[in-house]
């Protein structure tokens, strides 16, 4: 959002005492609260945040309206993700209840061995998002089964985290499918496909980078599950669940249909409503028992002869079915087996389990909506653009600035869009080609929003994943390489386009 003219622009100082603000309170949170840090305290910390730099714009002379402006437009920008947010926790409830889940992890114990699991975890991930153009929904739905198949397998959840992140953000980077790799290009001034292409001289060796990582953790891990502890947990799931092949009809329907350029909501919400009818179909027993209609009847037996009664009563022995799919949809659903580790694997908590992310979603659009407002995230990425004297330091001020409103305006989006208009100019005067801007952007916008608990992505995929973004964080090794590979070439001068300055035209 533009800042009224009349509005004198904030100095860098000014700019900075809500982030140092934020970053106090941050860091008291996880000293104090832990892993818990994300269940409020964080959420508490943005407002806090928030309200300092309220008060920088008002001691600037900004009026209230003016600060809420910027607030809504900042909040509205998050509403499509909150909205897939409640699709995914829809999905994943329906996708256990219906055995989706319990058979990708069944048969996925059958195929991935331990010394290979993370490296084809990375791969799979990187795969399924190059083909849907969609990291979360990647996530969302192989990476939820890949994440139990690795923890049945012994493998510490943020380690499995951090591969199916690595793989779902690479694919989500590559994809012509992808809405961040259409943005980066128009932003900077450049088509999709060179865009693509120029991101294959720093994506590529990062990637290939990550699975080297991976395979030397896989060979050199002490598997702590045994073959008769992975027969155990796939006893257990074929005692609880009717596994079956066309179970995988739902996840490749989805696919196909996220392919098919078709957007996410309806996908996901045709896939959540294809899970609650294959629950139907494939898992009777499991319906019944969710259901749980056996006290509830007992209670209204209870109550004085009403028609209502008698309508409810009706429906709940006749309509098992649909309770058990709303259960699993809206609350927390929990699968009871002999194993205990399974009991872990198996529960969901449908919408109901997002509200904890949306809630710090919505704070951390709140703060960047007030520092956007006011003009502080711009005076900011100024002061680093005033830096940038080389082509290797213009770079490094880019992926600088990426990172910055990743952390504070806490939006990927916003950390691709706004540098990308800020430098699109500065890049052409230095006769740099716009295919530098946008793969620059890329290497740190669209990659390391996934690693900030507060930003959009990273709230995300801790909710998704139910793990804390910190613990997964250290092995998302293609988030963290990514910005260093696009900083090494610019320096180094690796496949960096030149172009005259007047003309536009390439001069190498």
């Amino acid at each position: 959002m533009s800042t009224n003219s009349k509005t004198p622009t904030p100095t860098l100082f000014q700019s900075l005492i809500p982030i140092l603000g934020l970053i106090v309170l941050l860091v008291f949170n996880v000293l104090i609260f832990g892993d818990n840090a994300t269940s409020g305290a964080n959420q508490v910390a943005l407002l806090l945040a928030g309200a300092i730099a309220g008060l920088v714009a008002w001691y600037l002379k900004m009026s209230w309206t003016q600060v809420m402006d910027g607030v809504l437009e900042s909040i509205n920008s998050a509403m499509s993700a909150v909205l897939i947010l409640l699709m995914i926790g829809a999905l994943a409830g329906t996708w256990m209840l219906s055995g989706i889940v319990p058979a990708l992890i069944y048969y996925g114990l059958q195929v991935l061995t331990p010394t290979f699991f993370l490296v084809a975890s990375c791969i799979v991930c990187a795969l399924v998002s190059l083909g849907t153009g969609s990291s979360w929904s990647t996530i969302a739905t192989v990476g939820i089964a890949l994440l139990g198949i690795g923890a049945a397998l012994g493998f510490d959840e943020g380690l499995v985290a951090g591969a199916i992140i690595s793989g779902a953000y690479f694919g989500d980077k590559m994809s012509p499918l992808s809405d961040t790799t259409n943005l980066a290009p128009a932003m900077a001034g450049t088509d999709l496909f060179t865009h693509i292409r120029y991101m294959l001289y720093t994506t590529v060796p990062s990637f290939s980078i990550t699975l080297i990582l991976f395979l030397i953790i896989g060979l050199m891990s002490e598997n702590t599950a045994s073959a008769s502890n992975v027969n155990e947990i796939m006893s257990a799931i074929e005692n609880k669940f009717s596994i079956s092949p066309f179970l995988f009809a739902v996840p490749v329907a989805v696919i196909a249909l996220i392919v098919s350029k078709v957007p996410a909501l309806p996908s996901l919400l045709i896939g959540s409503v294809l899970g609650g009818i294959f629950a139907i179909i494939f898992q009777p027993e499991i319906i019944e028992q969710v259901a749980n209609v056996a006290p509830t009847l007992e209670n209204l037996n209870k109550e004085p002869e009403t028609a209502y009664r008698n309508m409810r009563i009706f429906a709940l022995e006749n309509f098992g079915g649909y309770t058990a799919v709303m259960m699993a949809m809206f609350g927390d659903v929990s699968l009871i087996t002999d194993s205990e580790t399974v009991n872990g694997l198996l529960s969901s908590s449908g919408m109901k389990g997002m509200l904890g992310t949306i809630w710090l979603i919505l704070c951390a659009m709140i703060f960047g909506g007030v520092m956007d407002a006011a003009g502080m995230l711009a005076r900011i990425s100024n002061a680093v653009i005033s830096l940038a004297h080389s082509t290797g330091s213009m770079i490094a001020a880019t992926v600088g600035t990426c990172i910055v409103f990743n952390l504070t305006a806490s939006d990927q989006y916003l950390a691709v869009v706004v540098p990308g208009k800020m430098y699109a100019n500065a890049f052409r005067k230095k006769g740099l080609a716009p295919e530098n801007l946008s793969r620059t952007l890329e290497d740190s916008g669209t990659v390391t929003s996934v690693l900030i608990p507060w930003n959009t992505c990273g709230a995300t995929q801790a909710g998704v994943l139910k793990v804390a973004t910190l613990d997964y964080a250290p092995y998302c090794f293609f988030n963290i390489i990514s910005p260093f590979m696009s900083i090494i070439f610019g320096y180094v001068g690796i496949k960096i386009k030149k172009i005259n300055p007047e003309t536009g035209k390439a001069i190498n």
